[in-house]
C-alpha cells in the first residue's frame, strides 16, 4: 500500500550536516491521513525513535538527544518527509528509517529501507 524510501545518508564529520529525505508513494498514501517520523538503529543496538510530526507539520517531538540539534518537516504536497541534521556527533551514526502510522494505527506500520549516516571524529 505504501512505499518510502529514504535518501541522503553518507559520510560526515562531527560538527557537519546532513539533510535526510523521505519520498512517500502509494496508491492508498494521504500525507493528511498520516503521522510521519525518523528512527534509527546504530549496529548492535535497538531502532530508537528520534522525530516524530503531526499531519499537518504543526506538532513535532524529538528525542532528547537530538533536541535542539535535528529539524523534522514535511511537504504533503510532494509527500516528502525531512530530517535537517545539525552539529552531528559519532553517537549520530545509525541507519535512518523513515516511518509512516495512518491516523487509525496505534504504532508505526510502514517503514522505508533506511539509510546509513556515519559520523567520524
Amino acid at each position: 500500500q505504501v512505499q518510502l524510501v529514504e535518501s541522503g545518508g553518507g559520510l560526515v564529520q562531527a560538527g557537519g550536516s546532513l539533510r535526510l529525505s523521505c519520498a512517500a508513494s502509494g496508491r492508498t498514501f494521504n500525507g493528511y491521513n498520516m503521522a510521519m517520523g525518523w528512527f534509527r538503529q546504530a549496529p548492535g543496538k535497538e531502532r530508537d525513535f528520534v522525530a516524530s510530526i503531526y499531519y499537518s507539520g504543526d506538532a513535532t517531538r524529538y528525542a532528547e538527544s537530538v533536541k535542539g540539534r535535528f529539524t523534522i518537516s514535511r511537504d504533503n504536497a510532494k509527500n516528502m518527509l525531512y530530517l535537517q541534521m545539525n552539529s552531528l556527533k559519532p553517537e549520530d551514526t545509525a541507519v535512518y528509517y523513515c516511518a509512516a502510522r495512518p491516523v487509525s494505527a496505534p504504532e508505526f506500520k510502514y517503514w522505508g529501507q533506511g539509510t546509513q549516516v556515519t559520523v567520524t571524529s
